[in-house]
């Protein structure tokens, strides 16, 4: 009997060199559910807490979220869409074009494996749902290595379930999320009522007091930093960086009909990065009150223990929904460097490599500095992208550079990104800039270094008028 699964997967076509045509283009559903998908997920669980845990205060967390979510709705919408739907290319396509094989190679490399490791915290977050039914002993918030070799199997477990559903394309990924997603979000939505409730609150007066006195109260845990609303601000806005300004989900909306579909990135963060954000806090308190002395941190036991099997499976889903687009994306990633190996086996090596580095942890313990280094290291390859589609005419260089040079080295497109790491290092380093206010400065100063060294190494030519 033939394998009509195995069948589907080495004939996807999912367009890495070439232009989505136009009948494949997707309708707005398909990124409204993806979005809410991928934003009310796995991190969820993890980020709410840590915001507890850093002591962030309720008003701070309430307007910073405000804030900092829609401008992350603006990025999408107003700077990646625009590009994604002209072009149709693939980041990693798109890139080569401009910056020459021999620069994308190393961008794909480290592009490939910052998303293994996020995908990899999701499947660590989903386990700690799995395990619960069989006493898995689970992470606490000093851990780096795994604990127990129960651990790891349910890892490797997850981690290939996983798989097999990012190795069928963006439509099984987008329908599985679709699927999904207005469960999730509903659950969410119960997690922050009834979490309530065990909290004692029955009034505003009582919600008012119980959010300032008891969940976000604006004194950090023992041994954790000091959160402002600055620090809210600018971590919604920029915990997707490497998506919006660093130009990632150029992959996922190329497929969009209309540039306008970026603007549906709202159901994703509002519903996520806001509605999640607030009940996975609300969860922690109530997980906080009942295990007081606990450096346990699982979020599959901290949702279990206010909603019970619903809230487990959700973490399950939870984890699923964001790790499905994020092996998808770093299989496109590695896809750039070996271009001749099928997509469905690059993706599933990726996902090994995904599910090894679930087993560790630390992942999901430094989570909130890992999406800000994440997302600044990939950051100056989108303002490069950008420079080259806004800028290239009205300032006067060749746009694509490699391309049109028939080049496998941009030296303006190299320096921008080396520089500008260089540049928020320093910021760091010498001033004590916190690494979430890095990436607003360093992706103008990677803008401006790619637009002056391209005016001097491509510029274009003037036309001699017959």
């Amino acid at each position: 009997m033939k394998n009509t699964l195995f069948k589907k997967i080495v004939a996807r076509e999912e367009f890495e060199r070439v232009s989505v045509p136009d009948d494949r283009l997707k309708g707005s559903k398909g990124f409204l559910g993806m979005y809410a998908g991928e934003h009310a997920a796995g991190t969820e669980f993890v980020i709410g807490p840590l915001f507890v845990a850093h002591g962030v205060s309720a008003g701070d967390l309430f307007v910073g979220l405000l804030i900092g979510n829609l401008l992350a709705v603006l990025s999408w919408g107003l700077i990646t869409a625009p590009i994604a739907v002209k072009k149709r290319f693939t980041l990693y396509y798109q890139l080569e074009r401009i910056a020459g094989k021999g620069v994308v190679n190393w961008y794909n490399l480290v592009n490939a494996l910052m998303f293994c490791f996020l995908a990899g915290s999701m499947i660590a977050v989903s386990a700690t749902a799995v395990g619960i039914p069989f006493n898995l002993e689970m992470p606490t918030l000093t851990d780096w290595m795994p604990r127990t070799s129960g651990w790891v199997i349910t890892v490797l477990l997850m981690g290939a379930i996983i798989t097999l559903v990012a190795i069928q394309g963006y439509s099984q990924v987008s329908k599985f999320a679709n699927i999904m997603s207005p469960w999730m979000i509903l659950i969410f939505a119960a997690a922050g009522i009834v979490g309530l409730a065990q909290l004692g609150v029955s009034s505003f007066d009582s919600l008012i007091a119980t959010a300032n006195e008891v969940i976000w109260t604006g004194v950090p845990m023992t041994g954790m930093s000091k959160f402002t609303i600055w620090h809210i601000i600018f971590f919604a806005w920029f915990c997707n960086m490497a998506m919006h300004i660093g130009m990632s989900d150029l992959t996922i909306l190329r497929f969009a009909k209309s540039w306008k579909y970026g603007f549906l990135t709202f159901a994703g963060v509002y519903l996520g990065h806001f509605l999640a954000w607030l009940a996975s806090g609300i969860l922690y308190a109530v997980f906080l009150q009942a295990n007081a002395a606990s450096q346990e941190f699982a979020p599959g036991a901290i949702a279990y223990q206010t909603l019970g099997l619903a809230g487990a499976v959700c973490v399950v889903v939870a984890g699923w929904t964001t790790a499905n687009p994020t092996i998808y994306r770093a299989g496109l990633a590695l896809q750039g460097i070996f271009p001749k190996v099928p997509s469905w086996k690059i993706t599933a090596i990726v996902g090994g490599i995904t599910s090894l580095a679930a087993c560790f942890p630390a992942l999901v313990m430094r989570l909130l500095d890992f999406v800000a280094l994440y997302g600044l290291l990939l950051m100056p390859m989108g303002a490069v992208i950008f420079a080259d589609f806004y800028f290239s005419k009205k300032f006067g260089f060749q746009d694509e550079q490699a391309l049109n040079s028939h080049a496998n080295f941009s030296m303006p497109a190299f320096l921008s990104w080396i520089l500008t790491l260089a540049f928020c290092l320093f910021l760091n380093f010498s001033y004590g800039v916190d690494i979430f206010f890095l990436g607003l400065p360093g992706w103008f100063v990677a803008v401006a270094i790619f637009v002056v060294l391209s005016r001097i190494q491509y510029p274009l030519k003037k036309q001699l008028i017959a």
